[in-house]
């Protein structure tokens, strides 16, 4: 990785840094490469469980760098179109990314910053964190983040703060369903981050997986009977698999599953 992003694996857990502080980990189009990248190296490591997405220094993302933006303006449609597939590509991949995602928010997070919020499983916020999709400010739109900020805050939501650019408080985007939960400090925010790791690390990587292509497979569809019976093959493969027969199997023992990591020593 370059100077711009950091990347550190530490037991099963993949550490994603944006490491532009001095521009507010604003991206341009190398850093949304590396991220992209970095993010699929991490999806093809077994080893790696759970990826904690954050930012150095004050701010979370600003969103889009403004030098990068200036050379966009001087673009021809057809460049433009393929630098936004750079955007648009890094957005489903860390939605769609097989691994469980947390975002450790702090400081701003504005345009495309929102964009990798709303594409993590799990958020958690400062209480002083804000957030903004400031795109119409420029006389653009939010297109590549559009469709997980949407289905993160909801339609009407969208057509206040798309057309609005409000900036919006940490308060807010809890409310919203943005974010799952706030943390009073940095110290706090760690805290409940370490929560929600320890509690994925705990469940089924196979499981989860499988749960995180369940809720594409389901949301915002009728229940016809073709889901109702894409349901029910779903379940029945999960709990004949491997994975599925040793959790039930650990539960019924009493006993550690096999994917659970082991406890600390005493003291540590």
């Amino acid at each position: 990785m370059s100077d711009s992003l950091a990347v550190e694996r530490r037991g099963p857990i993949g550490l994603v840094t944006l490491n532009r502080p001095e521009r507010h980990n604003a991206f341009d189009d190398a850093l949304i490469a590396e991220l992209t990248e970095a993010l699929r190296s991490i999806e093809a490591e077994d080893a790696m469980r759970v990826v904690v997405l954050s930012g150095a220094g004050k701010s979370f993302s600003a969103g889009a760098d403004l030098n990068w933006m200036k050379r966009m303006a001087g673009f021809s449609l057809e460049e433009n179109k393929r630098d936004a597939m750079g955007l648009a590509t890094l957005m489903r991949t860390l939605a769609h990314l097989r691994k469980p995602t947390i975002a450790r928010v702090h400081g701003a997070a504005y345009g495309g910053g929102v964009g990798l919020v709303a594409c993590c499983d799990v958020a958690i916020a400062t209480v002083n964190a804000t957030f903004a999709l400031t795109e119409a400010k420029l006389g653009l739109i939010p297109a590549a983040i559009s469709p997980y900020v949407v289905s993160a805050i909801g339609e009407r939501a969208a057509r206040r703060y798309f057309l609005t650019a409000e900036r919006f408080e940490a308060a807010e985007a809890f409310r919203l369903g943005l974010v799952h939960d706030l943390a009073r400090d940095d110290d706090e925010l760690d805290e409940k981050v370490g929560g929600i790791v320890d509690a994925m690390l705990a469940c089924s990587p196979a499981a989860q997986l499988a749960a995180k292509e369940l809720i594409r497979a389901v949301a915002n569809r009728p229940v016809t009977s073709e889901l109702i019976q894409d349901t029910a093959e779903r379940i029945a493969k999960i709990r004949s698999s491997p994975e599925g027969r040793e959790g039930v199997a650990a539960f019924l023992e009493k006993r550690r599953a096999a994917w659970v990591p082991p406890e600390p020593p005493a003291g540590n």
